[in-house]
Formats: C-alpha cells, sequence, structure tokens
C-alpha cells in the first residue's frame, strides 16, 4: 500500500531504494498476512491465556482478603500476585545460584576422586594356578593415583604400590603393572570442565 502511494507520488526506484523529492529511502516493509487457520488460532490461544488469567485471579481472590474482612481491589490482587511470584522468582534464583556454586565445588572435588580403575589377574608363579596374584591401578580424571599389585606364593603373599602420575610411574613397572595403567587410562571418562 505505501509503495504504491509512493509509485504513484512519482518517486523512482533506484538500487533497491526509494526516491521520494530526491531522498532516497528504504522501501517499505510488507505488509504481513496471515490465513484464515492461523488468525483463529490466535484468537483461540488468546482466549485461553484470558480464561487462564482469570481463573488465576479467581483462585487468588481468597489470599487478597484484608485483616478487616474487606476486599482488595482486582488492581491490587494483582499487584499482590505479581509481588508474590517476584519474590518467588528471586529465592528460586538464589537457590539456583547456590547449587551452581555447589555443583563446581563438588565437580572441583571429583576431579581428584579414583575414577579410572585397570585390573589384571594373572599367575606369578608356575606352579600356582587360580590367577591369585593382580595388579590394580587406581587414578583419578587426569591419569593420576596408585598401582598395586599382589604377588600371591604358596608361602606367603607380598604387596607392592607405585604411585603413578599422567598415566605413568616414575618406578619400574612389571608387565602386568603396565597393562593395569593402560586399560585403566583407556576407561570412557568424562573429562573435567
Amino acid at each position: 500500500m505505501i509503495t504504491e502511494i509512493i509509485d504513484e507520488m512519482g518517486a523512482y526506484r533506484k538500487n533497491g531504494l526509494v526516491d521520494v523529492d530526491g531522498i532516497l529511502a528504504e522501501p517499505a516493509a510488507e505488509t504481513m498476512t496471515f490465513s484464515d487457520k492461523t488468525l483463529t488460532l490466535l484468537v483461540l490461544v488468546s482466549l485461553g491465556l484470558s480464561a487462564l488469567s482469570f481463573l488465576v485471579l479467581a483462585t487468588m481472590a481468597p489470599r487478597g482478603r484484608l485483616r478487616h474482612g474487606g476486599a482488595l481491589s482486582a488492581d491490587r490482587q494483582m499487584a499482590q500476585a505479581i509481588k508474590e511470584h517476584t519474590e518467588s522468582i528471586a529465592r528460586l534464583r538464589e537457590m539456583v545460584e547456590q547449587l551452581a556454586g555447589e555443583d563446581n565445588r563438588l565437580e572441583e572435588k571429583l576431579g581428584d576422586a579414583v575414577q579410572r580403575i585397570g585390573l589384571v589377574r594373572y599367575d606369578a608363579f608356575e606352579d600356582m594356578g587360580g590367577r591369585l596374584s593382580f595388579s590394580a591401578a587406581l587414578l583419578n580424571a587426569s591419569g593420576d593415583g596408585v598401582v598395586i599389585t599382589s604377588i600371591n606364593g604358596r608361602a606367603d603373599t607380598r604387596c607392592y604400590a607405585k604411585p603413578v602420575a599422567d598415566g605413568a610411574s616414575a618406578h619400574n613397572l612389571s608387565d602386568e603393572e603396565a597393562e593395569a595403567i593402560r586399560l585403566a587410562m583407556s576407561e570412557n571418562v568424562a573429562a573435567a570442565s
């Protein structure tokens, strides 16, 4: 409609811009049209929201009474309801911020917890069966921790512990200890963010 008026005034178009009386201007925006189904849907949604608002106000009415027995006006009831909801939202926001802080604190603590475990059972001696000897790697998300080895013999059992940093140890590792660390490091652990 506006473009028709501009065209009637003798304006001409240049590179998508409209020139009226020597001044270049942006072309007028096209009008928005809705189908009958869309308009019907919009009317039904607005009626539903109106009914919901009325229902909320109707249920809030007993809470809006004064101690003297008088009733609050609809405006005051609405203001009181908005105030209560605003206070509730503020309390919820504080609780969410507190939970987010607690979540960050727990995430930091869990980064040092044992999250990766690798276990290798074997027979340390040829004359011993049952795979009673073992090497177990207990590592955190970064690959730091300990590898524990228990060697079971006929007369005694010996245990050894070696520190592990970044998935490796400064001490000499047996094949079973190295395998236990490899198994632990290959576990799919979510990286700490």
